[in-house]
């Protein structure tokens, strides 16, 4: 089985808002996404395919083929839309980036005959994406950004040892990331707010979690998580996990990026 993935960009308006609702209720659950007239976004689409090899064409499915289904059904429904006013489907439900992932899962999934849709990805900005996979629950992902220094040191190895394993990442005063953290959560979308989680209250619950704890400290100096611990970024991704498992409701996953070529992702156990 091979898995090929396509991308495309458009451009849509929406609104988050409930019209039984106060004004002062819709504030406060969708926040600056409640304005009247709306606001919009470029969004990228990524759409994976999964199907058997073509021994004769060497490939699983023309991607001409994938264009086509993906620009024929987003540029028809989605692309130059304000969506609440002008697709059937957000006249009753919320134009969020979740219900935006199930409604086009839903108009892709048949259309594909020679391979099988598996996953679409929907990058609302740098910061905020959703998926969805097949045959699992709808997932949304948060991204933040915290600086730290920190020493990679075990103080269950030597000092040569140490030196052997971590190279110029063992200096003794440290050295600096910028980290990206990834924040997922994972279940049923809310048929009232088309939300899996509060965004407000996530973002409230990481910064006094993690980045209060983390930005802008050396890890191994200025905290406690680390003072007998090796902050590398396999056990900072495992802690973040620790922090937030409690706090989070439908914690899925956790993605932190050391920098652009090394990321890592715990799930728990």
């Amino acid at each position: 089985m091979l898995y090929l993935s396509r991308k495309m960009m458009f451009s849509s308006a929406h609104s988050y808002r409930i019209e039984a609702w106060s004004e002062e209720k819709n504030q406060a659950i969708f926040g600056p996404c409640s304005n009247l007239h709306g606001h919009g976004h470029d969004y990228t689409l990524e759409v994976m395919v999964r199907g058997e090899l073509d021994a004769d064409s060497g490939i699983v499915v023309n991607i001409t083929d994938i264009d086509k289904i993906m620009k024929s059904f987003v540029n028809e429904t989605l692309d130059g839309k304000f969506l609440n006013k002008q697709v059937p489907y957000f006249e009753t439900h919320i134009p969020t980036t979740e219900n935006l992932v199930s409604y086009i899962w839903e108009g892709l999934e048949q259309q594909f005959t020679h391979c099988e849709l598996y996953k679409i990805r929907l990058r609302e900005n740098d910061f905020l994406f959703s998926e969805k996979e097949k045959d699992q629950m709808v997932q949304l992902t948060r991204k933040y950004h915290f600086s730290t220094a920190h020493r990679l040191h075990s103080q269950q190895l030597s000092e040569e040892e140490n030196l052997a394993i971590f190279g110029k990442c063992n200096n003794p005063f440290g050295h600096g990331h910028n980290y990206y953290l990834e924040v997922t959560v994972s279940g049923k979308v809310d048929p009232i707010t088309g939300m899996i989680a509060d965004l407000a209250a996530l973002d409230n619950v990481v910064e006094e979690a993690v980045l209060k704890k983390f930005d802008h400290k050396h890890l191994n100096l200025d905290t406690e998580e680390f003072k007998a611990l090796n902050p590398t970024s396999e056990n900072v991704t495992v802690v973040i996990w620790d922090l937030l498992k409690d706090k989070v409701d439908h914690l899925y996953k956790i993605g932190l990026y050391e920098t652009e070529k090394n990321y890592f992702e715990y799930y728990g156990e």
